[in-house]
């Protein structure tokens, strides 16, 4: 039986109180294209054992990566997970574990967290890192509310190529901020330092940088970063945690905010998420910080203990103050990342980030040979780069797939008016595959 808790003199009063005349006014801002025009069309009602055998049969379909040879990048990469991550994370205690608002019930959840945030730090080299946000876009997108807020400036300059997916929830989420997005110039695949500070203006309140950015080129960082500072914003920095491996620490060339997606830290590509939103910050901005956050103290027995601490989300405080309506974090896969972190440790992410690298340039050498096919960039890269190609790349794309072979991304279908192959290479890739892929490629 159908049962409505409002009447329609409920849903009247309502409107009113809130100042528009009808339900309709509510959904103005969304396009008409966006609305369901016609109901919900769903099938007959199954038993059970019916649509367990349907699900059964659409979940087949499905093809796992281990299946094709994979070059897909653009934000999400086929690093090798140990198997030891799935056997800790897949246990009870972890798996189906109580949201830490009780830490007299948590303790192994906040420390899992305290150890996330303490590895987090080490390898950004910032102060303080949080307990996750829900990927690599809302990290940013906070990043910049935080940033806007802190200066109570307007104007955000995005420096170089920012992945074009975290532009759009950065936009998003700036909305209603009145907040303005300025790209700066592209020139040879990255920002160009003295184009840049003619953009920098003293409304700016952060300058944004991605290392390395969306077409894998290594930004000029330490210009970049004289540039933000110079006029008074904040300078982030959208960083790969696999490349800080090899690359230097944002926080040593005085980063204020770091973000990043930690998929590449143990966690499975699986469809495209859930992933994890990396978020760290000089300790002068503690305050500001979204998200949770676990603090180690001292119970009155004199025994450690772990809590979550400094609580500014708007379930805690006044919606005014409050730096975050962010009320959970990405817990399991915060977890995948800590087991990750700690298995492989700090000699086994720079062996991981220096064979990509050296993968990643043995396979551009090899394809910048083959007739047809040229390097798109020169500037330095670290995993991953982007080759102009004899033939659209959707072609080849849509081909190799049918060979088994995952060959990267159409630089189409994110950047209008781009054109090119984005191909990434991680330590998984072997000689042999990376030469069957340029073999592949020149019957092309």
């Amino acid at each position: 039986m159908t049962y409505f808790s409002n009447t329609d003199q409920d849903r009247k009063e309502m409107l009113e109180s809130i100042g528009v005349r009808s339900f309709e006014e509510l959904l103005r801002n969304i396009p008409p294209e966006a609305r369901l025009k016609t109901g919900l069309r769903l099938p007959a009602a199954l038993s059970e054992f019916e649509i367990t055998k349907e699900l059964k049969q659409l979940g087949e379909k499905n093809r796992d990566t281990g299946e094709w040879l994979t070059f897909l990048g653009g934000g999400a990469y086929d690093h090798y997970i140990p198997a030891a991550i799935a056997a800790i994370t897949s246990r009870s205690e972890f798996y189906t574990a109580y949201t830490p608002y009780q830490a007299e019930v948590s303790q192994g959840t906040l420390q899992a967290i305290y150890e996330y945030q303490t590895m987090i730090c080490r390898l950004t080299g910032m102060d303080v890192a949080n307990a996750s946000m829900y990927d690599g876009g809302s990290a940013l997108s906070e990043a910049v509310l935080l940033a806007l807020g802190h200066t109570g400036r307007s104007e955000v300059v995005m420096a170089g190529k920012i992945h074009p997916h975290y532009l759009k929830v950065v936009r998003t989420y700036t909305a209603a901020r009145d907040a303005h997005i300025v790209l700066s110039n592209i020139v040879d695949g990255g920002a160009a330092p003295d184009s840049l500070a003619e953009t920098v203006s003293a409304n700016t309140a952060c300058v944004v940088v991605q290392q390395p950015n969306f077409f894998g080129i290594l930004e000029e960082v330490r210009e970049i970063e004289k540039i933000a500072h110079k006029s008074g914003a904040l300078f982030i920095v959208v960083a790969d945690p696999i490349s800080l491996g090899m690359l230097e620490a944002p926080g040593n060339y005085n980063a204020d905010v770091v973000v990043g997606e930690g998929q590449g830290l143990g966690i499975a590509l699986q469809f495209g998420g859930p992933y994890l939103g990396i978020f760290a910050v000089k300790e002068s901005l503690l305050r500001k910080l979204p998200g949770r956050l676990s603090g180690i103290t001292v119970d009155s027995a004199g025994r450690r203990g772990f809590t979550l601490t400094i609580q500014t989300r708007e379930q805690h405080i006044r919606r005014e103050k409050a730096t975050s309506n962010i009320c959970t974090n990405e817990g399991l896969m915060m977890l995948c990342a800590t087991v990750y972190m700690a298995l492989m440790g700090k000699e086994g992410i720079c062996d991981v980030a220096r064979q990509s690298v050296q993968k990643s340039h043995y396979l551009a050498e090899k394809i910048a040979a083959v007739k047809g096919y040229r390097m798109k960039f020169t500037r330095p890269f670290f995993k991953e780069f982007a080759v102009e190609t004899p033939r659209p790349a959707s072609e080849i794309v849509h081909t190799l797939s049918e060979r088994g072979i995952l060959a990267g991304i159409d630089l189409a279908r994110f950047v209008d008016g781009e054109t090119g192959l984005l191909i990434a290479v991680t330590e998984k890739r072997t000689r042999e595959e990376m030469d069957r892929f340029v073999n592949e490629l020149a019957s092309f």
